[in-house]
């Protein structure tokens, strides 16, 4: 079972996701904030596995509850909802390890997906978010990448570096290429220590960056 935590100031929007969610097998929500403070509060009280979080409440703010959370609950991620989706805004909230950032008007369907998808571990940003990112910030302070020194991956892990420059989970990926998860995983974290990257968002930006992948793969 999937917990999660719905921290958002207005009451209607919470009211919304926990129907949504809730409807859904295997998930269910176990709490809510109306602030970014009691997010952190009730994040310590109730350990949930995912928290969805407003970019903009009272007393603190979606960014800053993140840093705190992410900080002092490892085991919780964030999954970032916001009606104000600027680059600036997808940079902060992944630099204060988020593991995703959606608009606030994606479907029901890609919310419960995105939720299960950074349950999984893996990262959870909008293609037309991920595209604007990387066209806005692969050239500025995120260009150290551009000489992550690929050459120095095994063919396995490029390999498995493209697939998740596509968006595949490790799942996925220990499908396509017939071995076992736990070593796909192994994979992902020797070329993350290699390319100098903190997750799979980054990871994708250093794919697109150095032509492993291109738009529409």
């Amino acid at each position: 079972m999937i917990t999660v935590l719905l921290a958002d100031d207005h009451a209607l929007v919470r009211t919304g996701y926990r129907l949504m969610l809730n409807a859904q097998p295997g998930v269910t929500v176990v709490g809510e904030a109306a602030d970014g403070l009691e997010a952190v509060a009730r994040c310590h009280e109730l350990r949930p596995d995912i928290v969805i979080m407003d970019l903009h409440m009272p007393r603190l703010d979606g960014i800053a509850a993140t840093e705190r959370v992410t900080a002092e609950l490892p085991e919780t991620r964030v999954l970032v909802l916001s009606t104000f989706d600027l680059d600036e805004n997808v940079v902060a909230a992944l630099r204060a390890g988020a593991n995703g950032f959606l608009p606030k008007d994606v479907s029901p369907e890609e919310l419960v997906e995105a939720v299960r998808t950074v349950h999984e571990g893996t990262a959870a940003v909008a293609p037309r978010l991920l595209l604007g990112l990387i066209r806005t910030h692969v050239r500025g302070d995120l260009a150290r990448h551009a000489r992550a020194p690929l050459d120095g991956l095994t063919a396995r892990e490029t390999e498995v570096l493209v697939l998740i420059g596509r968006g595949r989970s490790n799942a996925e990926i220990a499908e396509a290429l017939a071995i076992s998860p736990s070593t796909v995983k192994n994979h992902v974290t020797a070329l993350f220590a290699k390319i100098d990257v903190r997750d799979r968002a980054q990871a994708v930006i250093v794919a697109y960056e150095r032509g492993l992948v291109r738009p529409g793969e």
